[in-house]
């Protein structure tokens, strides 16, 4: 099976189709036999696009630092959680168990962990392919 992680926002934004979209995703992701990695939260569109792809039977591995999970925002449901220690180290396991990257919409922590990722392809640590679904314009320029 193939995984496909994704980078998306602890919080839903501020348009309602952000969360419908990344709902989608995960139940496409399902749809289709992708396996979903992504932060391990059951808040925000991480939630969302978790709830997605469980709603259709598909496979979700979060991965999740302790100190995060010491917050009580872990989700419950997920088929695999894997616990790390840093944010680092997070990033590092998600690129060991996907074979492409997908950013929805988020701050500055989805953003960091988009570009982190962008630049170890650039610098040949990888050939994943990585995207942007900028959802409702969210990445135009002046909108974010």
């Amino acid at each position: 099976m193939k995984n496909l992680t994704v980078f998306c926002g602890s919080s839903l934004g501020t348009d309602e189709i952000y969360e419908r979209q990344a709902f989608k995703l995960g139940r496409t992701l399902a749809e289709r036999s992708i396996g979903l990695v992504y932060g391990g939260a059951d808040v925000g569109l991480m939630g969302a696009v978790a709830n997605g792809c469980l709603s259709k039977g598909g496979r979700v591995t979060g991965v999740l630092p302790r100190f995060i999970k010491d917050k009580g925002i872990a989700h419950k449901n997920l088929t695999e959680m894997i616990l790390v220690e840093t944010m680092h180290e997070r990033k590092t396991k998600m690129d060991e168990l996907s074979d492409g990257v997908i950013a929805l919409p988020g701050g500055f922590g989805t953003l960091e962990e988009f570009f982190e990722v962008l630049t170890w392809g650039q610098l040949g640590l990888h050939k994943k392919p990585v995207g942007i679904l900028n959802i409702n314009g969210f990445y135009d320029p002046g909108i974010f």
